[in-house]
């Protein structure tokens, strides 16, 4: 697993960090200065929200889970297009890597 985030100091200390650690967990910090490292996982996001989660009211939390589940495997890696991807879903584009190999 990997962490992600900002240069915040709460995920900069070394105690935090340590813990991550301890769990097996990779942490990664953004560039000092780079907006853009967030970007991508942003835009993810901010896709899923507008699509799904503020689309619906969830009874449970459960439920949400399972349509996120869903959402993710069967529409955003097999049928989304993603314009960082050339236009083709993830599914695609590993299925184009793994052919050029």
């Amino acid at each position: 697993m990997l962490h992600h985030s900002d240069r915040g100091s709460q995920y900069a200390s070394a105690d935090y960090r340590a813990r991550l650690a301890a769990q097996g967990i990779t942490c990664s910090l953004s560039r000092r200065g780079d907006c853009w490292d967030n970007a991508v996982v942003e835009s993810f996001f901010a896709t899923v929200k507008r699509e799904l989660v503020r689309k619906h009211r969830w009874a449970t939390r459960a439920s949400l889970l399972r349509a996120l589940a869903h959402c993710l495997d069967a529409w955003y890696n097999r049928e989304r297009r993603h314009s960082s991807l050339g236009y083709v879903s993830p599914m695609e584009y590993e299925q184009q890597l793994t052919r050029a190999a």
